[in-house]
């Protein structure tokens, strides 16, 4: 017993889990922090269903937060888990359900755990705005892949780190635009798509795709581009 509590995963930042936890109760107010979330998920879920057809398969969503990804999966016909670290989060997102009544697994276990647990399992992850979240994102990727089976889908979204994602993400978002809360990011921890590239490359990965996500703030309008400067989706295949 001793031995398996000290193999537990702690790939996790107390201070961002404590972060959004606070801010649990307003996950599903598409007028709350979490708006962008809401207003990014369709070009999220049309994204990842263009590639993977997500009818019939069995998706992991990593760092599912309240659900709002986890949901739009299911509501295309996935078989969908969701696990993330935070216990506030996982009880909005099974709360939610209730009001849906669509079907995801939430569970609360590090992916790291769940890829000792249950490798090569789904056809199809998503980790999406998390790996700038966590102290070694390359774990994360690690047991994406294990996760995955052969020829399954696998999709990371984050943010390039560069002078002008500082300006439009922290910047104009956090201090200007009002978009996030400030501190939602921390600028060192932002990732260039080559770093990505590169974590997923030595876990064994093939990089499909890479796609931009903008937003104009005087549209108001998100949408996915070539232009991957801020932030940015990539789909690999184990």
């Amino acid at each position: 017993m001793i031995k398996e509590t000290e193999e537990k995963s702690v790939n996790v930042d107390p201070l961002e889990l404590e972060k959004f936890s606070q801010l649990a109760h307003r996950w599903w107010d598409p007028n709350s922090e979490f708006k962008p979330l809401h207003e990014i998920n369709p070009l999220r879920l049309d994204y990842i269903d263009r590639f993977a057809g997500l009818s019939g398969k069995t998706v992991l969503d990593v760092g599912c937060g309240g659900g709002i990804l986890s949901e739009s999966m299911a509501g295309r016909g996935a078989h969908v888990t969701g696990i993330d670290l935070g216990d506030k989060p996982l009880k909005v997102a099974k709360l939610h359900l209730l009001e849906t009544g669509k079907k995801v697994n939430y569970r609360k276990i590090a992916v790291e755990d769940l890829a000792r647990e249950q490798p090569h399992h789904y056809d199809v992850i998503t980790c999406m705005e998390m790996l700038e979240h966590v102290p070694s994102p390359a774990s994360i990727v690690r047991a994406c892949a294990e996760l995955a089976k052969p020829g399954g889908w696998i999709f990371f979204s984050t943010i390039n780190r560069n002078p002008k994602s500082y300006l439009f993400a922290i910047i104009g978002a956090e201090y200007v635009l009002n978009l996030l809360p400030r501190g939602t990011h921390d600028y060192a921890k932002f990732i260039k798509p080559s770093e990505l590239a590169r974590m997923a490359r030595e876990a064994g990965l093939n990089v499909e795709d890479i796609i931009g996500m903008t937003y104009n703030p005087i549209t108001k309008v998100y949408a996915l581009e070539a232009d991957s400067d801020v932030n940015y989706i990539m789909a690999y295949r184990a």
